[in-house]
């Protein structure tokens, strides 16, 4: 049997990627609720993720840094070619309740997401699709027409069986997009790929209001009871909003940029607890508790890279037909191709992601790729001090007056990458 391969990969830089509103012809009202829907969904969705990264064997200790919309793109734009019962587990899997929402809701919603980035000029940011099509593979016109219209998809033709030139062009046109953040995502490529799908998200934030690099130190943050390990610690006595949970003793810190979004850090007393508890309700709840307060806060220089095989996790999640024999992706190809189910199948699914935070901001790139094969209180004269010296959680989200701002990006700060080992028992 030939075996065809079609690669998705979804690029995502996600600090401060915005949230936008259609201006298509399908209604402001229906339009408005469908990107509501999809927002909420992929809120879920980032909890979801997060929770089965958290559980993985080998994850305790380790930094779990991902882009939930890197991931709920690839996974949209492969829905506009499944069919079935394929389609229906990718939506159900997102989130998306298919007897409420389309699937021209859902690619609406994505392109109401993109425009409004593009039009953000005065920011550093690029966000976009592109997709690699081997010369040899006829793409159904509605699938390619469908990505460029609300995926606003590049389109090129190359030659996948010289796999090293692909790969090159492939990976340079990722760096350029991603300003070198992710500058290796392809690293093998099949000789019978057919197709490769990128999403790319770039961005960089500055922080509303910058650290003085002048009073970044070299400090110790706390691993473990067992290892410490030096990091660069920024410093700010600033006013900043601010929460103290009492019940799970987690301090919330928001951080703005300088636009619309924010980076929200939460400082737990018992991380395990915290994630056994976290949601998107218990985020909305913190965010309006916030209070503007004077602090001296001390926050570690990193960066943090991570990659994630994540077909275990999305069978886990209920996506299992893509990956196998009942496999129905014959909306890709042109009618009479691989129109029988099994003959195009979800082989890998990976997702790179890179975090870096110093004095001026935040830079995050992330890349999700999609295989398809056939077959406490202050006190007066006294300012206190949050120190995130420990594990904490980060998150990348909209600033919004109710509760629809997007979560763009979510991570779990354990173990900063850039320091010297300074104690250890654990060997």
């Amino acid at each position: 049997m030939i075996h065809a391969v079609l690669s998705f990969w979804i690029l995502s830089a996600v600090i401060c990627v915005g949230r936008g509103q259609t201006n298509q012809d399908t209604g402001p009202d229906s339009s408005t609720s469908s990107l509501s829907l999809v927002t909420e969904a992929n809120k879920e969705f980032t909890f979801h993720l997060y929770k089965k990264f958290a559980a993985q064997p080998g994850s305790e200790g380790k930094n779990v840094v991902f882009s939930s919309a890197s991931v709920s793109m690839a996974l949209a734009a492969l829905s506009t070619g499944a069919r079935g019962e394929t389609h229906h587990q990718i939506f159900s899997g997102l989130g998306y309740n298919d007897s409420v929402l389309t699937q021209a809701d859902v690619d609406q919603s994505f392109h109401s997401l993109l425009v409004k980035e593009n039009k953000t000029s005065h920011e550093d940011i690029s966000e976009g699709t592109a997709v690699f099509v081997d010369d040899h593979f006829m793409v159904r016109p509605q699938f390619v027409g469908d990505l460029k219209k609300f995926y606003l998809a590049d389109v090129f033709t190359v030659d996948f069986s010289k796999t090293m030139d692909s790969a090159n062009t492939i990976n340079k046109y990722v760096a350029n997009k991603t300003n070198g953040k992710i500058d290796n995502l392809v690293e093998d490529l099949d000789p019978l790929t057919v197709m490769y799908l990128l999403s790319y998200i770039y961005y960089k934030g500055k922080w509303a209001t910058q650290f003085n690099a002048m009073l970044t130190k070299e400090d110790e943050f706390h691993v473990d009871a067992n290892t410490k390990v030096e990091v660069q610690m920024m410093n700010m006595q600033n006013m900043f909003d601010i929460y103290i949970d009492g019940q799970t003793q987690t301090s919330v810190l928001r951080l703005p940029f300088s636009n619309s979004y924010s980076m929200l850090l939460l400082l737990p007393g018992d991380m395990e607890a915290l994630e056994n508890i976290i949601s998107p309700n218990i985020i909305t709840a913190w965010l309006k508790q916030l209070k503007s307060r004077l602090y001296q806060v001390y926050i570690p220089k990193f960066t943090v890279k991570t990659r994630y095989d994540l077909k275990d996790v999305l069978t886990a999640m209920g996506m299992t037909n893509m990956f196998g024999d009942q496999a129905d992706l014959s909306g890709i190809p042109e009618s009479g191709q691989f129109q029988q189910k099994g003959q195009l199948v979800v082989s890998k699914v990976v997702h790179q992601a890179a975090l870096d935070v110093d004095e001026a901001g935040a830079t995050a790139a992330a890349a999700t790729g999609i295989e398809i094969t056939e077959r406490a209180m202050p006190i007066d004269n006294y300012v206190p001090t949050l120190r995130f010296d420990r594990p904490f959680m980060v998150f990348i989200l909209e600033d919004s007056a109710d509760d629809t701002g997007s979560i763009l990006f979510m991570g779990k700060i354990a173990k900063p990458t850039s320091y010297r080992r300074k104690h250890s028992n654990i060997h």
